[in-house]
Parts: structure tokens; sequence; C-alpha cells
């Protein structure tokens, strides 16, 4: 109580600012939530009337609310925890042991951030568990077992160590001994994201799915004709085990220039007929063919350029900005590897509104796809079918509420695009 009160007695202007961000957005979200539940629709919207009925509708809404109360309860818990380690010292308290036990800068730092996601990967688990297990279970998604799941988090662990390790260890380098350490930071960073997104369907996507070239037949030989019709060549069609863990299905492509592979969920194939998974797919080709992969590619990287340019800021031992964000968090020493975190949480709120935008252009995204998939297959029906039923099959809202949409939905909700698809096929 000590530690807490004397933090409060050296509160700056930034502690403040950043005090009432995380409550502002904490609040904002639990509004989001409240007011979705509110735009949940009392009878079956018209427009897929032919895959729900009201049995559906009501589990769907059942499904909806115990999310929020758990979505709720996590986010609060969370913050409780931000709280309580900020206000006690945690994060200065945490840079001391890590010094104690080496005198490298980079050792202590990877120590440092070791720690704080060891922590945050075991505040988690209970709710990962609780969700899996108790919520996903109930509503008859769940199809991970115990031993799955455990393996999941244990190559995640692993992977994360074998990943972020090495850049960590790059990056706090670079900032410890380069001048424009921000720049070259980026790159290195950059350069990574983008070997990980070539090497991950080969060597990471497999360590969790299993991968099995799609049996000749039908539906293979309508893909590839699709693939030639769209001038998209593929070099491989793929069914992923999705069911291995969940009942929910999916697409997706992978893979770069000319090497494009395609993977269906088996529970996708399961659940579609062949027109409508050709629809889904040529959605999944708009995206390519109208430039958004691209497009989306060269914001992240943007977007990243500028994130280092203010953690450079926010790091360097000689700057107003980093004292004040040191000070706020009640840290003595300035260091990349404190910085780093201490610039996470406070970028939070502001990237929640940067994803506002990022997600505007999204969803606009999606109905360029949807558009281009009318197009190249003649019929907007379809794709239209596919989606009501995923959407039902997934217990989705049919009609979230505007504000939820506006902070997190990177595809247009459901009857927006069932009408924008209706538009097209007349």
């Amino acid at each position: 109580m000590a530690c807490m009160i004397a933090a409060m007695n050296e509160w700056n202007l930034m502690t403040v600012i950043i005090l009432v961000a995380v409550f502002a957005l904490w609040k904002l979200e639990l509004a989001a939530t409240l007011l979705n539940l509110k735009a949940f629709p009392t009878t079956v919207p018209p427009e897929i009337a032919d895959v729900m009925d009201s049995a559906k509708l009501d589990e769907s809404f059942d499904y909806l609310r115990t999310n929020a109360r758990f979505d709720i309860i996590q986010a609060s818990a969370s913050l409780t925890v931000f709280l309580v380690f900020w206000g006690l010292g945690g994060f200065d308290w945490l840079d001391d042991l890590a010094r104690l036990l080496t005198n490298s800068e980079i050792v202590a730092g990877l120590v440092f951030l070791s720690v704080l996601f060891i922590a945050q990967s075991l505040l988690s688990l209970p709710f990962s568990i609780y969700e899996t297990f108790v919520i996903e279970q109930k509503f008859g998604f769940n199809r991970s077992t115990r031993a799955t799941f455990i393996m999941d988090r244990l190559k995640g662990l692993l992977l994360a160590a074998l990943i972020g390790l090495p850049l960590a260890t790059a990056v706090l380098w670079i900032f410890l001994n380069v001048s424009h350490a921000w720049l070259w930071a980026w790159v290195v960073v950059t350069a990574f994201q983008l070997l990980l997104t070539w090497l991950a369907p080969t060597f990471i996507m497999p360590l969790f799915n299993k991968f099995t070239p799609m049996p000749d037949g039908e539906l293979k030989e309508e893909i590839k004709s699709l693939g030639q019709r769209c001038g998209f060549p593929l070099d491989g069609v793929f069914v992923m085990d999705g069911s291995k863990r969940s009942t929910k299905a999916n697409a997706f492509f992978t893979g770069f220039g000319k090497r494009k592979k395609i993977a269906l969920f088996d529970t996708l194939i399961d659940k579609s007929s062949t027109p409508e998974l050709l629809g889904v797919l040529a959605h999944e080709i708009g995206h390519f063919r109208r430039g958004h992969i691209k497009q989306r590619l060269a914001a992240g990287i943007f977007q990243t350029a500028v994130i280092f340019f203010l953690l450079g800021m926010a790091t360097d031992p000689d700057g107003r900005f980093a004292r004040l964000l040191f000070d706020a968090f009640g840290v003595k020493s300035i260091s990349p590897h404190v910085g780093l975190v201490l610039f996470s949480i406070m970028l939070e709120p502001v990237s929640k509104l940067l994803g506002v935008i990022m997600n505007a252009w999204s969803r606009r995204h999606e109905f360029e796809a949807d558009a281009y998939a009318v197009e190249s297959t003649g019929d907007a029906a379809p794709l239209a079918n596919a989606l009501k039923r995923m959407s039902t099959n997934h217990l989705s809202h049919p009609s979230p509420g505007s504000l939820r949409v506006w902070l997190d939905y990177s595809h247009p909700p459901l009857l927006q695009r069932l009408r924008h698809l209706g538009s097209l096929g007349k």
C-alpha cells in the first residue's frame, strides 16, 4: 500500500492521460457490448428466414449473451490486474529484478519481456480453458480434447521462444547500439514478418493442423477451373482438419506470387455445396485481384514505421517524452525493453482508434470482393447462401450494433452483405 501511495504522489500529466485513456477504452468496450445485446432482433430477419428459425435465433442470442458476460468479466479482471501491478510499482520492481540477474542489458531485457509474457499467458489460461471447454462446449462448437489444448499451448510457447527471443534480441541490440535505431529496427521487424508470412504455410501452420491434398474429383476440378478463369494460378488445393478443434468453418489462401495455395476447412466442405464453395473462393480471389492484399500489406508496413518512430522517442534517454512516460509508470531507468512495454500500453487506446479506420477500409474491401465473386461466377445466390449458412451455424449476430461494428468488425454485418449481394444479382 505504501508503494502505491508513493506512486500516486509522483503522478504526472502522462499518468493522468494514460489512466483516462485506459478507463475510457474499457467503458467504450462495455457500452459496445451492452448496445450489441440490445440490437439483437426479436424475430428472425426475413433475409435469413430460409436457414434460421425462432429456436436458432434464441440460441444465437444465448450464445451472444454468454460471450458478452464472459468478455466483460475477462476485460475487468485484466484491467484490475494491470492497475494493481502498475500501482504497486511492478514495472520498476521487475526491471530491478532482471538487472540483478545479469550485467547484460540485452539479457535483462529478455528476462523482463519473458516474465511479462509468461505472466500474461498464465493469467489468460483460465479464461481460455473456460471459453473452450465450457462456453464453446455448451453450444456444440468445441472438439478440442484436453491433450490437443495442452499441446497447442506448449507449441505456442515454444514458437514464441524460437521466434520472439531472437527478434527481441535483435531489436534491443539495435536500440542500444545503432544510430537512428527506430529505422533499422523497423527494417528488421518488417523483413522478419514477411519471412514468417512466407514460411508459415510450410513450417508453422502444419504444427497445429493437418493439410491434406484435396483428392481428385468434381470439386477440385471446379476450383482449378475457377482459378484459371480468374487468372489466379493455384499451386495446391488442400483440406485442413479444422474439425479437430471446432465445428466452425472457414477457408483461406496462402502464398506469394505464383505459389498460391488454398486451404478449405473440412467442416466447410461438409456443410456447403460446390457452388457455395466456389462463391466463397471467388470472394477470396477477389481480394487478390482487386489488390487488397498488397494495399493492406503496404498499410501495415507504414503503420509499423510510425510505431517504431514513436518508440524511438519513448526510449530516448535524453528525451522529455521518454522521461515523462517512465515517470508515469514509476520506472527509474530508461531502457529499450521497458520502453517497449510502456509504449505498447500507452499505444493501445490509440491503436483501437486507428483500428476503426482500418476496419472501415476492410469492410469496403469485403463489399468489393463480394462484387468480384458475383462477377466471376455470374450468380450472387451461392455466396449469399454460404454466408447465411456459416453465420447461422456459427450463431453469429445477424444485425450487430453500430458501435460494435464501428469498433471491431473487419467484415460487414451479414444483413448488409446480403442486401449488397441482392443488389448485385439484379
